[in-house]
């Protein structure tokens, strides 16, 4: 790969970035995604985070951040995302793919809780019955989509979708700055002395 490559692949992603920025109406909705997982967390609820492959790093690194560190000390707050291998390979191989997360959903999921649910295409038939099961026990449901007018943005309360172009990478790369000021938020609230600012 040439440097003129890299810069190019630099370029593109800078292009992604700059398309979510101007996005108001992005911008609005990752801020409702936040509240709507403070009230989960300050009624006593947690949030559960689910996705496929690359999406499924991003539920659990959103989950970890939460439970252990941040930027600055502070106590655990209540997430978990769905990434048990004993979990999904029983339900897998018993059930079949699709209920992998449902069932995790209907297992441990209680009213008040959010399911933060990823997926870049929107249309992964696992996130889709876990945002289905999440609904069916009055569990809210934010989701991180790569593509307007998914079947996933029509489940969830409120959906940020991050067009990055014609492949998943430049949408999961804005999946994670979405992650990342989700955390912050949610941290600004519980513990606003970690910000000077």
């Amino acid at each position: 790969m040439s440097v003129e490559r890299i810069r190019s692949t630099l370029l593109a992603a800078r292009g992604a970035l700059d398309g979510l920025l101007s996005d108001e109406s992005a911008l609005q909705k990752i801020d409702e995604a936040s509240k709507i997982m403070i009230r989960a967390l300050e009624g006593g609820g947690r949030i559960i985070s689910c996705g496929n492959g690359g999406s499924m790093c991003d539920a659990i690194h959103f989950a970890e951040e939460l439970t252990g560190r941040y930027r600055k000390d502070r106590p655990g707050l209540s997430a978990i995302a769905i990434s048990d291998p004993g979990h999904i390979s029983c339900v897998a191989n018993d059930l079949g793919y699709e209920q992998i997360f449902s069932r995790y959903v209907q297992s441990h999921g209680r009213k008040g809780d959010t399911l933060l649910a990823i997926s870049a295409s929107g249309q992964s038939p696992s996130v889709l019955s876990a945002a289905t099961a999440a609904r069916s026990l009055g569990i809210g449901v934010v989701a991180l989509t790569g593509r307007p007018g998914s079947r996933l943005e029509n489940l969830a309360d409120v959906c940020v979708c991050c067009p990055g172009g014609a492949y998943a990478d430049r949408a999961q790369e804005l999946h994670i700055k979405v992650i990342h000021i989700l955390i912050e938020s949610i941290e600004r609230r519980f513990y606003p002395e970690n910000y000077n600012d």
